[in-house]
């Protein structure tokens, strides 16, 4: 119970920790615990520690552990990382369809004293999967009926390869909790538990927001002041490159701000609310690509729906914003107050059009060049809002106001 406790124990330290860092505390523990712990965490996180061993402490917890377990690792280790192999479990619960059902109850007996099974899966001598055993159907079954007679032969299964988005968006009507893995060919390689791979699922999308302020995924609270600075601080020479950017659109027309000074006051809001607006449609968009909403020749739907949306938001809130320009001027005496009112209605309503529009192509974009979408959008997005709105401010300021 001590050790069992102790494994328990040791699998929450390495959940809380990044797989380097996780990595670094196995080299401290006995291969036993290590190994308990490695088995108790979700197959994603113990891929990505195994990954992080060096090949001497690998091929060591590799020797301690069981041999199905041990061959499972190595298997799942040959497929891409965030894959539905990276989940893969060994399949424990097989048989043969000849079999009767009071031999495969018997055989069942044993197995569960050592692990913990859902569903019988029925191969053929090739380890081809041709049915599913539901356990309420084995007890009710009569003992002499061979398994061919009382299995599912509807199969849903899915493939090693297939990325974990594509498995949730398979797996979102078939509510079951195992799912069995087989290659092209129909050969049983493993199982996944639906647990596993929502748990999964959770934790790569737990990572996007903090991709998209460039926040390392690998990066917990516990993580050294140091890398975390090193992981960090490249993002913001980046984000202040991209800054430069709208400073510039800024220093073009500085003649007029000098001549309109009441013009910067509203600079933040146009900034503000147009970087809103694009968010939205960004965070519509990167929720349809996720789950498989957003089919081919649905872009041009899309792009107009964003602009639509972006030109009803924008005169809303363009009103509200002339208003507030119109009384600033008013009561400060600066200026044409009806013609700066209607520039920020103009520019706000060009800006929301669009910004939501940018929101929803920027990732389309992005995921066309084979980058993430999700960890990419943001900078991009900020910088074309921020240079449309202020250069269409400004421009129509300088068109309309400044003589």
């Amino acid at each position: 119970m001590k050790a069992e406790t102790q494994s328990f124990n040791l699998a929450d330290e390495l959940v809380q920790r990044a797989p380097y860092e996780a990595a670094a505390l196995l080299e401290e523990q006995d291969d036993e615990a290590a190994v308990q712990a490695l088995d108790t965490v979700n197959p994603l996180i113990a891929q990505q520690i195994l990954h992080e061993l060096d090949d001497r402490r690998r091929a060591e917890l590799l020797a301690a552990a069981p041999v199905e377990m041990a061959r499972q690792w190595m298997r799942n280790r040959e497929y891409p990382e965030d894959s539905v192999g990276w989940l893969m479990e060994p399949p424990v619960a097989v048989f043969r369809p000849h079999m009767t059902v009071g031999e495969t109850v018997e055989a069942l007996r044993m197995l569960t004293k050592k692990s913990f099974i859902t569903y019988g899966y029925v191969t053929d001598e090739n380890n081809k999967l041709v049915g599913v055993l539901v356990m309420r159907d084995l007890m009710l079954s009569e003992s002499g009926r061979k398994l061919q007679d009382v299995m599912y032969t509807n199969l849903f299964t899915l493939v090693p390869e297939m990325e974990l988005t594509d498995a949730m968006t398979a797996v979102l009507n078939r509510h079951v909790p195992v799912y069995p893995v087989c290659n092209r060919q129909g050969h049983l390689l493993g199982l996944v538990r639906g647990q596993d791979l929502f748990e999964a699922r959770a934790i790569e999308l737990s990572a996007q927001p903090g991709n998209m302020v460039g926040v390392n995924e690998e990066e917990r609270l516990g993580t050294p002041v140091r890398r975390s600075l090193w992981m960090r601080h490249p993002w913001l020479q980046v984000n202040l490159l991209t800054a430069f950017a709208a400073g510039a659109v800024v220093g073009l027309f500085q003649d007029t701000l000098d001549r309109v000074v009441i013009l910067a006051a509203f600079l933040p809001i146009l900034a503000g609310q147009s970087g809103n607006t694009g968010c939205q449609a960004l965070a519509v968009c990167l929720r349809g690509l996720t789950l498989g909403d957003l089919k081919q020749g649905d872009q041009k739907r899309l792009f107009v729906k964003e602009a639509v949306l972006g030109f009803w938001n924008g005169v809303l809130v363009g009103i509200v914003a002339a208003l507030g320009m119109f009384g600033y001027a008013m009561f400060s005496g600066r200026g044409d107050a009806l013609m700066l009112a209607l520039v920020v209605w103009v520019a706000m309503v060009v800006s929301c059009v669009v910004s939501g529009v940018a929101g929803a192509l920027i990732p389309l974009v992005l995921r066309r060049f084979g980058a993430d979408p999700a960890t990419a959008s943001s900078i991009f997005l900020t910088t074309a809002t921020d240079v449309i709105s202020m250069g269409t401010f400004l421009g129509l300021a300088t068109l309309l106001v400044d003589k």
